[in-house]
């Protein structure tokens, strides 16, 4: 049954109007809702595409970024319980997988309707502790060499002190729910996931992908993209078709029984 779309602080664009299905996507270090707008136009219009956006940036811009999972995920519950009706899916890259990986564990703690599926990508289980980067302590210079590394970023930022100023805070924050973000054992979800995992990402193996399905009571999938930490962005049209794929059940109405 098509939808009405939500806007919230968190839904800026709005959750998918007349959409059968909605899917949202959290960002990775650093990035906004915004990182997803182009993938509106590449999924299919029974998926009505949600970009999530946390504190800190791009409309929230003025808001303080959380720096810990555990209050970002359970704020982010809050709202999408309230928010949105009718089935839906998550998706995260890096940072992002994390937090909506806990953002399902903090849904089944309110007793709310879990997601239809969960899609995880560029980020090692969350049961593999992450490396860290020493972020916090780091000059500008040394700041922009490790953007530089991890890819993703753009030269203008990179070659700007005054925009690498003003994103430091943010990165911080960012960088700390990523990194120090510890791992506690629950049940795993009863819902199925799938795992895009980059042949070349240094930063998350395709076996550390693969351990994902231990999360999971049900149905687990892992696709190899071709390319680096970035690949699942460099290839959406390949990961549209896929999540596609997997939300449709084949009988013509989406999958639309949501997992309690």
């Amino acid at each position: 049954m098509a939808t009405q779309s939500i806007k919230t602080p968190w839904l800026p664009f709005g959750t998918g109007e007349g959409a059968d299905l909605r899917l949202l996507c959290l960002p990775h270090s650093g990035a906004g809702a915004s990182a997803y707008r182009a993938w509106g136009t590449g999924l299919p219009d029974w998926i009505g595409l949600a970009p999530v956006q946390p504190p800190g940036r791009e409309t929230r811009r003025t808001e303080t970024p959380l720096d810990e999972v555990g209050p970002l995920a359970a704020a982010l519950a809050e709202d999408v319980a309230a928010a949105v009706d009718g089935p839906y899916a998550v998706f995260g890259h890096s940072t992002g997988a994390i937090c909506a990986f806990e953002l399902c564990r903090s849904l089944r703690r309110l007793g709310a309707p879990l997601p239809v599926h969960l899609f995880v990508a560029g980020r090692r289980a969350p049961q593999i502790e992450e490396r860290t980067t020493g972020l916090r302590d780091m000059n500008l210079d040394e700041l922009a060499e490790v953007l530089r590394h991890h890819g993703g970023t753009p030269d203008w930022v990179l070659s700007s002190r005054e925009m690498l100023a003003m994103i430091h805070p943010l990165l911080i924050a960012d960088f700390a729910v990523s990194e120090e973000y510890r791992y506690t054992a629950e049940a795993p979800l009863d819902i199925p996931v799938t795992a895009f995992a980059a042949t070349s990402d240094p930063r998350a193996t395709v076996a550390q992908l693969a351990a994902w399905e231990a999360q999971s009571t049900r149905e687990f999938t892992l696709h190899e993209l071709a390319g680096d930490h970035f690949a699942v962005m460099e290839c959406a049209p390949e990961v549209h078709a896929l999540i596609a794929k997997a939300l449709d059940t084949g009988t013509g109405t989406r999958t639309n029984v949501m997992p309690t």
